[in-house]
């Protein structure tokens, strides 16, 4: 039996296929998914299903499908869907949900993310872990109904849904927007959503093909939005839209094929929202540009930092009631969609903004991009806490944060925060600074200490 704890990781399920995913896993997944849930006191009498283009995401969907009816539970197949639109139908139906997709990882991958009723998530320590132990080991017997397999097809729905979420959408002027979906999800939503709309629309990649013929689908890459930015020049398009591989996550290309840093697009998303809803709580990561606080607060509402990653993100915009939230990686979180992540929403934001007025894109997020930034850089190292109390000593003097790795803060305007990664040798390491030149002196002064 495969060791599960290998592709089991803080948020989901994610391993090559067949070698650490296949479908005898996938349905003992889907049966213990509907058990910790029930032994959780929820009621689980349907659940919803939908997956990405990956040609192995058919047959692990429907084994889970299996293993989800055997223990009585109906199954609501969405067909090919991006996570986004799983998560829409998990809290349209309002029961809980699983994704089929390794997102922006490599042909050879798949993986399954999973949600409660109303796409609330599910963690390591919030069942995550409950239900790889009991995948791994024996499930209880059984003898109730089985459940049954139905289809429901909600591209439409969905669509409108966003749609109905961005004030001013239907308004704007006439645009030219190129989207590289990627040969992912963005292939099968963005005609739909986009086309609903004023909106000429210039498409790169667009075919279904889970093998990536073209470029990774990770656009947090530079060298993946490279064919998007030639694009936008050539064709004079307003705006260039990126998606990863199952299109939860959206970046920007300006009407130059600049790359707008997702800490702008968090700024401009939350004037709209502080707009709708005056003094509302926003929610940013602690590696996202200190402009975004700033922002926050001069158009009246309260910033909230939080450690990176989805679940810390939605556990706080709960707690608070917070209308919005963005992160560094270009995941957007929406109150009123679930306070779930959703790529196309922010890219309906954005052409919001832009399609109400005449400056071009990068006159419209000029205020939104303050700072110089390193973006992330990864170092392999042998011994992460050794490093990361290196940095501590050698900075000890300025402002030290533990919240989510280690943060250093200095009263000359510039800050740096150092992570390990959960599942490799690598610390990570973000800068921001006033200019582009103390950016780099501090870049190279932390590195020169991670690296030793």
């Amino acid at each position: 039996m495969a060791d599960l704890t290998q592709i089991f990781k803080a948020y989901d399920v994610r391993g090559r296929v067949p070698e650490e995913l296949d479908e005898d896993i996938a349905r003992r997944v889907g049966a213990a998914f509907v058990e910790v849930l029930r032994r959780q006191g929820s009621t689980v009498d349907r659940i919803v299903i939908g997956y990405d283009m990956r040609p192995s995401s058919v047959p692990l969907s429907r084994a889970f499908a299996e293993g989800a009816t055997s223990r009585g539970a109906d199954v609501i197949e969405i067909g090919l869907a991006s996570t986004d639109m799983l998560y829409f139908a998990s809290g349209t139906l309002d029961v809980p949900g699983a994704m089929f997709t390794a997102s922006h990882n490599p042909a050879a991958y798949n993986g399954i993310k999973m949600c409660r009723a109303g796409a609330a998530p599910i963690g390591q320590d919030t069942g995550l872990g409950d239900i790889r132990d009991l995948a791994d080991g024996s499930l209880p017997p059984y003898s109730g109904r089985t459940g049954e397999i139905s289809k429901h097809e909600m591209l439409d729905e969905y669509a409108d849904f966003l749609i109905s979420l961005v004030p001013g959408i239907k308004d704007i002027h006439r645009l030219t927007v190129a989207v590289d979906a990627g040969n992912g999800m963005g292939g099968l939503t963005a005609p739909v959503v986009l086309g609903k709309l004023p909106l000429d629309v210039v498409p790169l990649y667009f075919e279904l093909d889970g093998t990536f013929p073209n470029h990774e689908a990770n656009p947090i890459e530079a060298a993946n939005v490279a064919d998007l930015q030639a694009t936008v020049r050539s064709s004079g398009a307003d705006v260039g839209l990126a998606f990863d591989g199952d299109a939860d996550r959206c970046f920007v290309i300006d009407e130059t094929g600049g790359i707008v840093p997702p800490s702008a697009i968090t700024g401009l998303v939350a004037v709209r929202e502080l707009e709708r809803e005056p003094g509302a709580t926003i929610i940013y990561n602690l590696i996202t540009s200190r402009a975004v606080p700033e922002i926050v607060t001069e158009h009246g509402g309260t910033a909230l930092r939080t450690r990176v990653g989805h679940s810390f993100i939605k556990g706080t915009m709960a707690e608070t009631g917070a209308i919005f939230g963005g992160e560094h990686s270009g995941h957007f979180y929406f109150r009123d969609f679930w306070r779930a992540d959703s790529g196309m929403l922010a890219a309906l934001h954005v052409l919001a903004a832009l399609g109400a007025q005449d400056k071009p894109l990068s006159a419209v997020l000029a205020d939104y991009t303050r700072y110089s930034a390193s973006g992330e850089i990864n170092s392999t190292v042998d011994d992460q806490k050794g490093r990361l109390q290196a940095i501590k000593d050698e900075y000890a003097d300025l402002e030290l944060d533990e919240l989510d790795g280690l943060t250093v803060s200095s009263p000359d305007g510039w800050w740096f925060n150092v992570r390990a990664s959960n599942t490799e040798p690598l610390l990570r390491l973000n800068v921001e600074a006033p200019d582009e030149a103390t950016m780099a002196k501090v870049r190279d002064e932390a590195l020169g200490v991670i690296r030793g």
